[in-house]
């Protein structure tokens, strides 16, 4: 799969599962994400996103442990598949080579 085919939310998605481990699930991916963007991010944009990302097998998931509260839910957990971390590898090469030799100065300096 070329890295193309990704769009910038899933991109970001799956280099926030990497930094959080096989233990991620939506919550934590949410704060991972509008820690290091600063932006907000709307949770319903994120689980579409996780969705298509398993769908194409960068991703799978499993139930975790239900919570402990009554009728606590079972967070569904995520980690990067062999196909996404060659993804992210790719992707990560490219945009090292692009930058390489560029310099962002303001205009008319």
């Amino acid at each position: 799969m070329s890295t193309d085919s990704l769009g910038t939310l899933e991109h970001l998605v799956l280099l926030a599962i990497v930094r959080l481990g096989p233990d991620s699930y939506g919550t934590t991916i949410i704060e991972e994400l509008q820690e290091h963007t600063r932006k907000p991010v709307l949770r319903p944009s994120v689980y579409v996103a996780l969705k298509r990302l398993e769908s194409r097998g960068l991703v799978r998931s499993r139930l975790g442990a239900p919570e402990a509260r009554r009728g606590g839910r079972a967070p569904r957990h995520f980690e990067v598949t062999a196909a996404g971390l060659t993804v992210l590898r790719e992707s990560q090469r490219m945009l090292t080579a692009l930058w390489r030799g560029v310099a962002l100065t303001r205009k008319g300096q």
